[in-house]
């Protein structure tokens, strides 16, 4: 019998094991270091580990987000927030809540307090704050305050500039007898300050005295009204130039123009007063303006005073006319120095602040027995004559 034929070798299968399936022959071709393999296998671990923290993290964050969305619904849903919020906690004071959009425009609020002295007959009305006055941006606002039974008697605040809620803090007095007071009515208007144009009413109180009990100090917000149609009593108004050097002690004063004058005037001028420690010291006067209500001065004219003194002089401009029965008779004037309020105090302020610079502005005229009780003027002492 013969033996079975042996298997023949092939030369591939020299000096090299293929397992048939696992290894492709392109790759068993290729001759790998063992560095090579090492590296190979650790970036492949990186890769793997970097997937596996990924994928852990976006869970964590899924789970955590769905844990929190159940509380958050609890702590705004309306259901809860009908149960247990009331309106204190909600709406501390009705007076803050803003109109919507089919409500009564809101025009803002005013603190006041009131107070009547029966001693003296005179009530005291303290202007303590504004808020939520309503303007297009900011303002530079101050408040008109004149009672019913005083025509031409009022009193103006500082001008607080770029603010809508201002802090006034200033007092003001009124003489009203107790048998005025029930017909008396409280008007406190909220102005725009403008230098150079109409002043914009921001909003107006209208307060009859009779509806506030005075026997006691009252203090409350009020809220304000729309600007009514009648604006401050005007008399006119006078537009002139302030300006101090104080290394020469020279006050420079612009009468520039007026305005809004009474047509029944004529030949109207302007009288530029300056005192000193409630005396008369100096004293100028402009050109009249025949046949107009708007007369155009442009005149200048400069005092010496020194600057040790300037806090202590008054300023006083008038405006002089003709009336009916052809007898010159002041219109009315404007008090500025240490001792004005409101707008001329400022203006006075200003030109202090920006010496060597003149500044503009126009001021409303106020009645001359009005600034002559501001002013207090002394008697001038005249010293009898020798006899002869």
């Amino acid at each position: 019998m013969g033996r079975p034929p042996e298997p023949r070798s092939t030369p591939a299968s020299a000096g090299t094991t293929i397992v048939p399936g696992i290894t492709p022959d392109l790759v068993t071709r290729i001759p790998w270091p063992r560095w090579a393999s090492a590296a190979i296998a650790l970036a492949a671990g990186v890769l793997l580990v970097s997937c596996l923290l990924c994928a852990i993290c976006c869970c964590c964050r899924r789970c955590r987000h769905h844990r929190k969305k159940p509380r958050d619904k609890e702590a705004v849903g309306l259901g809860s927030a009908r149960g247990t919020t009331t309106t204190h906690l909600v709406q501390p004071d009705v007076d803050n809540l803003q109109s919507g959009p089919g409500g009564p425009p809101q025009w803002g609020r005013l603190q006041l307090s009131l107070e009547y002295d029966l001693g003296s007959q005179e009530i005291r009305v303290g202007l303590k704050q504004a808020a939520d006055l309503r303007a297009g941006g900011t303002a530079d606002p101050y408040a008109h305050v004149s009672v019913s039974t005083q025509a031409g008697h009022s009193h103006e605040t500082k001008v607080h500039r770029g603010t809508l809620c201002p802090v006034f803090e200033e007092t003001c007095c009124f003489h009203v007898s107790p048998a005025e007071l029930p017909g008396t009515t409280l008007r406190v208007q909220l102005l725009d300050f403008k230098r150079f144009s109409r002043h914009e009413p921001l909003g107006e109180l209208s307060l009859p005295l009779d509806a506030v009990d005075l026997r006691h100090v009252l203090e409350r917000w009020y809220q304000l009204g729309p600007p009514g149609t009648a604006e401050p009593e005007q008399m006119g108004e006078l537009c002139f130039s302030l300006r101090y050097v104080p290394s020469s002690g020279r006050l420079t004063v612009v009468v520039l123009e007026a305005r809004g004058l009474s047509p029944e005037l004529t030949e109207p001028y302007v009288k530029v007063q300056l005192m000193l420690r409630q005396k008369k010291w100096k004293r100028r006067k402009t050109s009249a303006r025949k046949g107009t209500a708007t007369p155009y001065f442009n005149e200048a004219f400069t005092f010496l005073v020194p600057f040790s003194q300037v806090q202590s002089v008054d300023l006083v401009l008038a405006v002089w006319a003709r009336g009916p029965q052809l007898r010159a008779e002041p219109v009315g004037k404007v008090l500025l120095g240490a001792r004005a309020s409101g707008q001329p105090l400022q203006h006075w302020a200003d030109m202090l602040a920006h010496a060597r610079r003149p500044i503009a502005q126009w001021h409303r005229l106020r009645p001359a027995k009005e600034v002559d009780r501001a002013l207090a003027l002394q008697p001038c002492l005249r010293l009898p004559l020798p006899h002869s």
